[in-house]
């Protein structure tokens, strides 16, 4: 097959094969058109995606996963109730309010800060290699048991309070699986997550282990806020599939959040906390002039829609051109 044959196939038509498999076939949940895919499926992380849905091991191809086919994690669950003191602590002492508080660097959050607005707050123990000051101070046991989990890659507490739900969505990125650990929770089946069709209740000291690239939604519909742990758990790969996750776990590792003054953050929040200024302006436009704020806001997704696409062209050439290279 010629050389610019391949690259075709490779760059061309199973990234557009991949949008479609996510947009059409994978699991149960459908989207409700393209611009729910657009806003909330992450359509530019679908090929990478894909192909590591294809080099995942047996146990890890299915919305719902078996928690037995991960033993490491039982530490956790054995221990649930020193976690749930913390986690505790942290809650009864406002840091969890802390965190979403739009004078904080805590509140530019990249992967999670859309969830504000529907009552969501985070606490971050550990994020891909990093363990947070404030989390060694305020959750030392937690911190403790997870230094000896090497398949942990990312764990929080989160909470969820009454009346407060989280839309529709998948999250982007296919390099890690999403454990959670209920802690103090309502134990009411008006307090679930619904994830490709798949229903689940929290239970204090229960666990759930999902895909969260299928789509998912949750709602807290009790009286009782729903506090847990949840944690990004390292992809079960096989040995191809590696180099994909580590590139994977190098971007979320620039999405460090710090939790407090004194905390590390990564590149990507450092750059969006810097943006904070034009954002602002941005929602005061959106308030006083609608057509112009939307003509500006297409403006400037066309043009880094451009900027992906004139990146992967450059990408694509010098791949191709090695290609030709070794032909």
């Amino acid at each position: 097959m010629p050389t610019a044959a391949i690259a075709a196939l490779f760059f061309i038509v199973f990234p557009a094969l991949s949008l479609l498999y996510v947009y059409k076939f994978r699991g149960q949940e459908r989207f409700s058109g393209p611009v729910e895919y657009l806003r909330k499926g992450w359509p530019i992380f679908a090929p990478l995606n894909v192909l590591l849905y294809g080099l995942s091991e047996k146990k890890a191809k299915s919305p719902i996963l078996d928690i037995a086919d991960f033993p490491e994690l039982q530490v956790l669950q054995d221990n649930w109730e020193v976690i749930r003191d913390d986690a505790l602590t942290l809650y009864n002492n406002g840091f969890f309010d802390a965190t979403t508080n739009a004078e904080s660097q805590s509140y530019y959050d990249v992967g999670f800060r859309t969830f504000y607005k529907y009552g969501w707050s985070k606490f971050y123990c550990k994020w891909y290699g990093t363990i947070h000051n404030s989390a060694a101070e305020h959750c030392p046991n937690t911190v403790e048991l997870l230094k000896d989990i090497k398949i942990v890659n990312g764990a929080m507490f989160t909470l969820l309070p009454p009346g407060s739900k989280l839309t529709r969505h998948l999250d982007p990125i296919a390099c890690s699986l999403r454990f959670h650990l209920g802690l103090s929770t309502p134990n009411d089946d008006d307090c679930f997550i619904e994830i490709d069709g798949n229903v689940h209740s929290w239970r204090d000291g229960q666990t759930l282990l999902f895909d969260e690239t299928y789509l998912h939604h949750a709602r807290n519909d009790t009286d009782t806020p729903r506090l847990i742990l949840m944690c990004d758990i390292e992809r079960p790969v096989f040995w191809f599939g590696r180099g994909f996750n580590f590139f994977y776990k190098k971007i979320l590792s620039m999405m460090l959040v710090p939790n407090l003054d004194g905390d590390k953050a990564g590149l990507f929040s450092r750059v969006f906390a810097g943006m904070a200024p034009i954002s602002a302006k941005g929602k005061a436009l959106k308030q006083s002039n609608r057509t112009l704020y939307n003509l500006v806001k297409w403006s400037i997704n066309l043009l880094i829609i451009l900027l992906l696409v004139l990146v992967l062209s450059a990408i694509s050439s010098g791949l191709i051109g090695l290609f030709k290279a070794f032909a």
